[in-house]
């Protein structure tokens, strides 16, 4: 289906934008051999280079193919912005109406935009990302609590796109917060343990006061799941499959549980129970849950979490069409949400999937939070 999909966008950007030019049909040949290839792209790095997830080409390449592709999806919304303006129009001029779905200047204008901005988001894509910096009260936190700080991880999709380099950068950052608490909430990685071996070494030189902890995204059970399990704990990540841990920082008790993600059901993997991790958990505790999806967080609300940290959607990639991606998370994409009782983040991500690396207005975060007491607050 996602190849249908592309291949029709690069057939309504022909259509739209290559067949009005003033060009000859060569060249209108070969731009729109040019558009398909973009838009097909995935089709043959699936194939011939290891997998539509894990592409194993050069990482210059894959910025290249990024670019093009991103460009071509870019080029598709401003040129479908001016035919529903123009379709708008028509209802009270058809004569403005027509002259706005053949306004020649738009298509070029919005071509050379969808392609600058396309290379800018690409570049976005795969720098070290910023620190994010944010407070949440956490409901039950003790005051002796306060101020706990831990940094959240997700979405590094360890790949030929953001190798170890990339990686050693995004662990010197976090270290250098020096946090009490450090959390992955997923998708870690993109291809085989062998494949990868290098890229995700540097992950063993995390530290924070009371661990490193994991859990697998989807991204995990596309290639070798069971072999990534082990090798996070070499790595010195502890995963929590559907399980909880307690922390006693201070003296004081704080739970960190974790689900695994619903893609598990397609490969005969433990599929997330929440009810299951939040077993034996006291009703007085704090509990921070890391479940991959924001999606089922009225669930986790009602099984007793108290704060939610996610991933998966990468803030929705692109301001605007990141709504598409909200829609299909049950509203969440990106920050801070209220859910029965329940804070829930969701993170922009730390990486991305290298098949699409572009980001416009949803930058990427290393994200650091500090734990507020509710009680404290309410005292000061």
């Amino acid at each position: 289906m996602f190849h249908v999909f592309t291949g029709l966008i690069s057939l309504y950007v022909i259509w739209r934008f290559v067949l009005p030019l003033s060009l000859s049909r060569t060249s209108k040949l070969l731009l729109s051999v040019l558009l398909m290839a973009a838009a097909e792209h995935h089709l043959v790095t699936r194939n011939l280079f290891g997998s539509m997830a894990s592409p194993e080409i050069p990482g210059t390449l894959l910025m290249v193919l990024g670019w093009l592709f991103g460009s071509l999806l870019l080029l598709a919304m401003l040129l479908l912005a001016r035919d529903v303006a123009g379709s708008v129009v028509y209802l009270f001029s058809r004569v403005r109406g027509k002259r706005l779905w053949a306004a020649r200047g738009w298509g070029v204008g919005a071509a050379v935009a969808s392609v600058v901005l396309s290379a800018i988001g690409v570049w976005q894509a795969v720098r070290v990302p910023d620190v994010k910096t944010l407070e949440i009260a956490l409901p039950k936190l003790p005051p002796e609590l306060d101020g706990f700080r831990l940094v959240q991880l997700t979405d590094l999709h360890a790949s030929r796109l953001l190798e170890a380099p990339w990686m050693e950068a995004v662990v010197t950052k976090t270290n250098g917060l020096n946090p009490d608490l450090i959390v992955i909430t997923g998708d870690l990685v993109d291809g085989t343990t062998d494949a990868r071996a290098a890229d995700v070494l540097p992950l063993q030189a995390l530290r924070a006061r009371y661990g490193v902890y994991a859990i697998p995204g989807n991204h995990e059970y596309y290639a070798e799941y069971q072999r990534w399990l082990p090798a996070f704990e070499k790595l010195g990540l502890r995963l929590l499959l559907n399980e909880h841990v307690t922390l006693t920082p201070n003296g004081q008790r704080l739970v960190l549980a974790g689900i695994t993600d619903k893609m598990a059901a397609a490969y005969g993997q433990l599929e997330p129970d929440v009810a299951r991790a939040m077993d034996g958990v006291p009703a007085t505790d704090p509990v921070i849950l890391l479940s991959h999806r924001p999606i089922g967080a009225v669930r986790n609300a009602q099984a007793g979490a108290g704060l939610q940290l996610s991933g998966h959607t990468h803030g929705g990639q692109i301001l605007g069409p990141h709504l598409l991606t909200q829609l299909a998370n049950e509203g969440y994409v990106s920050g801070e949400y209220q859910v029965d009782g329940m804070r829930l983040y969701v993170s922009n991500g730390t990486g991305l999937w290298p098949g699409f690396p572009v980001r416009l207005g949803r930058p990427s975060e290393i994200t650091q939070i500090v734990l507020r007491s509710p009680a404290k607050t309410a005292a000061q």
